[in-house]
């Protein structure tokens, strides 16, 4: 009688067919590419969180080129969305910068100004800038930066208690 041997045949190993529609498993791209002794992020493989905190950092590093000495120990942030109370339209602080299109005023960013905590130590100026809300408003990656570099440069505005074309001048 024969038997099947108990051994694969030697060779490559085929990939299975697809029954399923679910094509290939697995990351097309890998999420980290290893240069000499450095780990490095691959940007295709960056999640829409970090790819706006990226827009975030490249609108200040614009800003604190010109405002540096204005702009040290201000701390900037991103959030996903706001926190907004649920009762009716409330008025909006005037730290805030919010788009009244939608039918109600939703906050973009937010200007947090230095002060006091609980236990009595000083906090830093802080820029908070809303993920979502921006987002949903972009039609295209590049509204999208541009959109952040706005909100960005209003609240430098208001920290400084400037105009926001003299933090940010519109080109000649």
């Amino acid at each position: 009688m024969d038997s099947a041997p108990d051994t694969a045949p030697a060779g490559p190993r085929r990939r299975r067919r697809d029954r399923h529609g679910r094509g290939l498993r697995g990351p097309l791209v890998p999420s980290t590419v290893t240069v000499g002794d450095r780990v490095l992020r691959v940007p295709a493989a960056q999640t829409r969180g970090e790819r706006f905190d990226d827009l975030v950092l490249d609108a200040v590093e614009d800003l604190e080129q010109r405002w540096a000495r204005e702009l040290e120990g201000v701390e900037f942030a991103v959030e996903d969305v706001p926190a907004v109370p649920l009762e009716g339209d409330l008025p909006l602080d005037d730290d805030v910068v919010a788009d009244e299109t939608a039918g109600g005023a939703v906050p973009l960013g937010r200007l947090l100004p230095a002060a006091v905590d609980a236990r009595g130590r000083r906090t830093a100026p802080r820029i908070v800038v809303y993920r979502r809300p921006l987002e949903a408003r972009a039609t295209d990656p590049e509204d999208l930066a541009d959109l952040v570099h706005d909100v960005v440069v209003d609240q430098v505005a208001r920290l400084l208690h400037l105009d926001p074309d003299e933090v940010d001048p519109p080109p000649p």
